[in-house]
């Protein structure tokens, strides 16, 4: 896993989903195994996947921060920003409004719903995170 940390903090996200595999392949598909994994997906673009795993975490464990923020910002890539908001709002709860990139996510979120004209500029971003230090950005563009 630190390798696999090490690898998305470093931008190679494919060597990094690897590593997470392998990761999965000596420790199991883990709550944090299975978000990594999703998180590599996301970075990759592979959207769909990402969804997929993200959400078979929040099934196995309903309080994971970093799961229901990611799963959020699948959701705003994928324009569905209503259920994103939703899904902001959980993990802001959940995080008791503790973390400044998942508040600045729902309120990007709540600003796209209450305007669907509300576009993504360079300063418009959503935070990709996960458990541990260390953060990753994924940039939203138009």
């Amino acid at each position: 896993m630190i390798v696999g940390h090490r690898l998305m903090a470093a931008g190679e996200y494919e060597l990094a989903l690897k590593a997470y595999y392998r990761a999965a392949a000596e420790q199991g598909l883990t709550t944090d195994v299975l978000s990594a994994i999703g998180s590599a997906n996301l970075r990759l673009g592979r959207l769909g996947q990402a969804e997929t795993q993200l959400r078979k975490v929040i099934e196995n464990d309903d309080s994971f921060v970093p799961a229901w923020n990611n799963l959020g910002v699948v959701l705003m890539e994928r324009g569905q920003p209503g259920e994103a908001r939703r899904v902001f709002r959980t993990a802001y709860a959940l995080d008791s409004g503790q973390s400044d990139e998942i508040r600045e996510n729902l309120r990007l979120a709540i600003a796209k719903t209450e305007n669907p004209a509300y576009g993504y500029t360079n300063k418009n971003k959503f935070e990709l995170v996960r458990r541990g230090s260390g953060r990753y950005l994924l940039l939203s563009t138009p």
